[in-house]
């Protein structure tokens, strides 16, 4: 097993495991990008708004994968729902994720 095939199948399962517990897509792009493409029936809150909006993602009482564009602002939007005790993965770019599914 090579170092990539590695690094994106441990996310692969990762993604797989997070459905399994009934995970919910959350996509942290803008407005604007969403409105371009997104994942069907994923939950839209730009990472802007997430803080002002936390307590709406606790009342959902699911876990998340977190996607975005390219997974940067989906690592720092799934570390801040750890923090707040939500439970939540990096989901990567939504194109790749939307893939998995």
């Amino acid at each position: 097993m090579g170092f990539l095939e590695f690094i994106f199948g441990a996310k692969k399962r990762q993604v797989e495991n997070y459905l399994k517990k009934g995970a919910l897509i959350l996509d942290v792009r803008t407005q604007k990008e969403w409105d371009n493409g997104h994942i069907e029936h994923a939950i839209h809150i730009p990472l802007n708004e997430l803080n002002n909006r936390v307590d709406e993602v606790k009342k959902l009482n699911k876990p998340f994968i977190v996607c975005c564009e390219s997974g940067v602002r989906s690592a720092k939007a799934a570390k801040f729902l750890n923090l707040n005790n939500i439970d939540a993965t990096n989901g990567g770019g939504w194109v790749s994720l939307n893939n998995k599914l």
